[in-house]
């Protein structure tokens, strides 16, 4: 570089400079977590303290001893590992949105098997009536960060990650970036555009990639015959899909981490390189596992919609029981189990796909648990054993337990293993394991890891001296008995759900089938709200009412409010469901309504709305297309003739008014006034297929006209 640039010898020095002053340590492994502010006179660990036996005595009323033990060794087990600013930090930005009325789900992956985060109000499920694990959330024998997910109101989750910037600093926090990969249909087509091939013919041949998670073009090419034909007949299609592969995995563009949000203790900066994302907001330049690996404090802000819909039926039916708490229902109530058997779970969380609502109707719930149960089989793998669970539920003599002390661990899934708790509890009650031993058990068979799972078969079976594991013999289970119990735990634990997210979602599950139970018209307008801006879900929802007997009221500008609401024991369809009409400006004639009363007809309406300047032609045509202003006094083919005709008459009433002149109609007294009205001319109404396809148009669906 010298001989090449003699003239610029300080170019070179400066860069010289510049690498020398690049000196950066960067330290893995070590947690920095941002310090919680405490109020005077505590430190930390005695406030975390003083909450969770406040929160005990609350949840358990009289508490036994074994509930104080359970708390007492939860709790030193988070002091020991440096989480207790974690857990106070979780606590208030969740009591946060308690207060101010955002809604937060009951609890979310492993942290429901806390009793901590249970007396602290992070989750609203009882551990040990569940049978939950803390070991499944935190372990001491293997140290890593906790993981806490929390949903909240899908339309209010920002408002709590705007407090968490405000409490800990705007430089303190960041988003965190996310990198699309190149996946196997987008790569096909990316690489076909590089290569200038017809869009049309590189299109078929990237739909010939079958839809399914986690696809790979060579796992296509085995799954699709014709793409193999192609990929080994046609040249073209050779070298596209060769090129396509050697790209496939590979980062193709940045975004933001849709609920990932990093908090440091110090300014973020000072840990990890900073971006702006596309809308200008402050992103890490890192992914979520390295700042994770670099021990930084990752929070994921979920949003939920079923949590928004619960909320807002509540709401809707507080009108018919004031003092309706959703958190205080009985979970026992056999008419919502026996509701939940007959498969009707059209709209309910978690169980309103085809499969889901068969599956309902063979299990028949008689318990939480058996939805529990549910939730966690009706996956791929697990359904072999739907079978033999129903089985066991149906006819309790066919279940066998191999040794006594499985009764107690399979009793409540019928002598199946469903959970990983239930991998955890039997090799701790038949071997001997710590509970912490037994997570590091449970994650090697979930992640089938052969060499480690076969050297704790001889432990399982026969103890190990070394690390005090008695074993199965020396507890009275003969060999041949232990190592079958072992290969069904393999067998099983390849599938076994997280019992603590199961219990969680079930929670929802339950509440939504609670209130479609018992307050359907209300539940149902909640549910088509959330989907408003979806019209093939508002037709499939507009179906399920007419199936349940609820009428859906087509929307009207006098009765209507932005969102679906109850009409009587009828739906109104929502105004905001409206094509092209945005909710402030719905918002804007709801208010005129309150204020002023209802609309006389079209020109008072036309007239209101224009001195409130949100007059524009289509608003008005959208409005009378939907069938939203027939309480106005006129047809849809009236109003759609004239209404042109009284804006124009309303705007030059608004240019004489504001220049200061008089016009005719100011000069001529109040009967002489209905000569000037616009009368509607008489053109009848539209054919009845005129006025659904109008509908189709602007609402997206048929409210089937009279």
């Amino acid at each position: 570089m010298a001989a090449l640039f003699p003239y610029a010898r300080q170019a070179l020095e400066n860069t010289q400079k510049i690498a020398d002053r690049c000196s950066v340590e960067i330290e893995f492994g070590v947690t920095k977590l941002p310090k919680y502010d405490v109020p005077e006179g505590y430190t930390s660990w005695e406030y975390l303290q003083k909450l969770c036996y406040e929160g005990l005595d609350q949840r358990y009323r009289t508490p036994s001893q074994e509930l104080k033990d359970r708390l007492a060794y939860e709790l030193d087990t988070i002091r020991h590992m440096g989480y207790v600013d974690y857990f106070l930090i979780v606590w208030d930005f969740i009591k946060y949105a308690k207060d101010h009325g955002i809604a937060v789900g009951p609890g979310r992956g492993s942290a429901a098997g806390s009793i901590v985060s249970y007396c602290l109000g992070i989750t609203t499920i009882d551990p040990i009536h569940y049978q939950l694990l803390f070991e499944r959330f935190l372990n001491p024998e293997r140290v890593s960060m906790p993981d806490i997910d929390v949903d909240f109101c899908y339309e209010r989750r920002q408002e709590v990650i705007d407090y968490v910037t405000r409490k800990y600093g705007k430089d303190c926090v960041a988003q965190i970036v996310t990198f699309g990969t190149l996946a196997a249909r987008g790569v096909i087509r990316d690489v076909g555009r590089v290569m200038d091939l017809p869009y049309a013919y590189v299109d078929s041949i990237a739909k010939m990639i079958p839809q399914e998670l986690g696809i790979t073009i060579d796992k296509a090419l085995q799954m699709n015959p014709e793409l193999r034909k192609l990929y080994e007949s046609d040249e073209t299609v050779t070298h596209l899909i060769d090129m396509a592969k050697r790209l496939e995995g590979l980062p193709r563009h940045c975004s933001m981490h849709a609920a990932g949000v990093v908090i440091c203790q110090k300014p973020v900066e000072e840990y990890v390189p900073l971006s702006r994302a596309a809308d200008g907001t402050i992103t890490t330049q890192f992914i979520m596992t390295t700042l994770e690996e670099l021990g930084l404090l990752k929070m994921d802000f979920l949003g939920l919609r079923t949590l928004t819909v619960i909320q807002n039926a509540v709401q809707l039916a507080r009108k018919k029981q004031p003092d309706l708490q959703i958190d205080k229902i009985d979970y026992d109530d056999k008419a919502v189990l026996d509701y939940i058997g007959t498969g009707k779970t059209e709209g309910i969380f978690q169980l309103e796909s085809g499969g889901m609502k068969n599956f309902m109707k063979e299990l028949q719930p008689h318990s939480l648990e058996d939805v529990i149960a549910g939730i966690s089989l009706y996956r791929p793998g697990p359904m072999d054993f739907i079978p033999q669970y129903i089985r066991g539920k149906n006819d309790r003599s066919s279940i066998t337990y191999d040794c006594p002390q499985l009764e107690p661990i399979l009793a409540p899934t019928y002598g199946c293993i469903v959970y990983q708790e239930q991998v955890m509890q039997i090799v701790r009650d038949l071997a001997g394991y710590t509970l912490g031993r037994s997570d590091l058990l449970r994650r090697a068979m979930s992640k089938k890891k052969a060499a480690v799972m076969e050297k704790e078969r001889k432990t399982f079976v026969y103890g190990d001296e070394e690390t005090g594991v008695p074993g199965c013999i020396k507890n009275g289970i003969d060999e041949q008995t232990a190592n079958k119990i072992y290969d069904e735990m393999i067998d099983f634990a390849k599938y076994a759900f997280n019992k603590s997210h199961a219990a969680a979602y079930a929670v929802v599950s339950y509440q939504t089938a609670w209130l479609k139970y018992y307050y359907p018209v209300e539940y149902m307008a909640a549910l088509m709200t959330s989907v408003i801006d979806n019209p093939t879900k508002v037709a499939e929802y507009i179906y399920v009412c007419r199936q349940m007997g609820i009428r859906i009221l087509p929307p009207d500008i006098n009765k209507g409010e932005a969102d679906f609401s109850v009409d009587g024991g009828d739906i109104r369809y929502g105004l905001a469901a409206i094509k092209s009409i945005g909710r402030p400006v719905i918002r804007a004639i709801v208010n005129d309504r309150k204020e002023l009363g209802e609309f006389r007809n079209l020109e008072d309406f036309i007239t209101r709305i224009s001195s409130r300047e949100l007059m524009n032609k289509r608003l008005v045509e959208n409005l009378i297309k939907a069938g939203a202003l027939d309480v106005l006094g006129g047809t849809r083919k009236q109003f759609m003739s004239i209404y042109i005709q009284i804006m124009d008459h309303v705007n030059q009433e608004k240019k004489y008014s504001m220049s200061g002149q008089m016009s005719l109609f100011d000069l001529v007294g109040e009967e002489e006034k209905a000569d000037f009205q616009i009368r509607m001319p008489d053109v009848g109404e539209y054919s009845k297929e005129n006025k659904l396809a109008f509908e189709k148009e602007v609402l997206g669906v048929y409210i089937r006209s009279e």
